[in-house]
Order: structure tokens, then sequence, then C-alpha cells
């Protein structure tokens, strides 16, 4: 990790809307550092390398930041997306020692495939965990293999990897597995055969 996610970070000098313009203008991320009782430092990113580093670890990425060539171990823990032209408006860092425990969001994806007939609500995509910043995972998985319906999965009952605790509500609801509702064909063919089942009947 000494040299992982190396990203060089310019301190900015000047504030507001218009300076932070003028930082994406020019090909970078403004940012700010805070954390363990430091004054809050004001950052430019590249805005090219500090997008791979998110592709490639997810919004959670441990950072090896490089500020007047001091280095310093961050965490990302929020990233501003435009919403239309999709590129990062602003983020946030919070500065980690290395061993140092930190609550993040992580996101939660399904695998398999529930029991057939069911329909599968997902409540939440992220959930609240704690563990060692450098050792944090890039996602939850929670396995739907053939689970049947009428089946609540809560944050409480979510397989952690080792070394990672719950930080969220154990009773949050993850993932919800319900009965499928019957489309309008299926109404249709199931009335239709009730009632050809009556003639017979009657016959």
């Amino acid at each position: 990790m000494s040299d992982a996610n190396l990203l060089e970070a310019a301190v900015r000098t000047e504030f507001g809307k218009g300076a932070a313009r003028r930082t994406r203008r020019a090909g970078n991320v403004p940012a700010v550092l805070y954390g363990h009782q430091a004054d809050p430092q004001h950052l430019s990113l590249n805005a090219q390398a500090f997008a791979a580093i998110l592709r490639e670890h997810g919004t959670n990425a441990v950072l090896n930041l490089v500020i007047d060539g001091e280095k310093q171990l961050a965490l990302t823990k929020s990233v501003v997306v435009h919403p239309i032209r999709r590129y990062i408006e602003h983020a946030d860092l919070l500065i980690i020692k290395r061993g140092e425990k930190v609550t993040a969001d992580v996101n939660v994806t399904l695998v398999g495939d529930a029991a057939s007939g069911t329909l599968v609500t997902q409540d939440a995509t992220t959930i609240s965990i704690e563990a060692e910043a450098l050792k944090l995972p890039e996602a939850i998985e929670i396995s739907i293999e053939g689970v049947e319906a009428g089946t609540q999965i809560t944050a409480g009952e979510v397989e952690l990897p080792a070394g990672v605790t719950l930080a969220a509500d154990p009773e949050t609801l993850i993932v919800n597995i319900i009965a499928a509702p019957a489309s309008a064909a299926e109404v249709e063919e199931a009335a239709a055969a009730a009632e050809a089942a009556e003639a017979e009947s009657a016959e």
C-alpha cells in the first residue's frame, strides 16, 4: 500500500464558486481534507487520476496524497458528481492513520437468484460498517440464491468479512423478497381455466 493510489495534491489559496470553477477548468477537482483536529486543507487533485482511483477502488478509496512533498493518507468520504455532465464537482477527504478504524457506507450487491415466482426489492443499496481504514471492503455481497418469498434480510443478518463490524441499526431492512404479483395475462389465464373447469363440472 506504500505507493498505491499516489496522488499529487496542490494547496488551493483561492476559494468560492469562481475559484472552484477555475480549478475544474484546469482539469482538477476541488477537495477539502479534514480530521484529527487539523485545520481543514483546501486542495486541488488531478481529475483524471482521482476518477481512475475511484473507478478501481470505489467511493471509499484510500489515497496516498502528496501535499507539498509530504505524504498523507486520506479516505475519500464523499464525492459530488454533476448530475448531468457527470464530472466530479467536489470531494471531501478524511485524514487517516494506519491501523485506525473508520466508519463508512459501502455498496451492497446481491448475488444469486431467489426462488422462482418471487420479486426481489433492495431497500438499501449501502450499509454502514466499521473497519480498519486500509481494509475497508469495496462492497458487501449478500447471497439470495434460492431464497423463498416472505424472506426479509436485515443489516444484522448480513455476513460481514473478518475485522468488519456493523455500524448501521441491525433492524435496517436491506432486502425484501415477496411473491411476484401475477401479470394480467396470468390472471386472465387462471380465470379462463377456472371457467372451463366450472363448465366441465356443470356438464
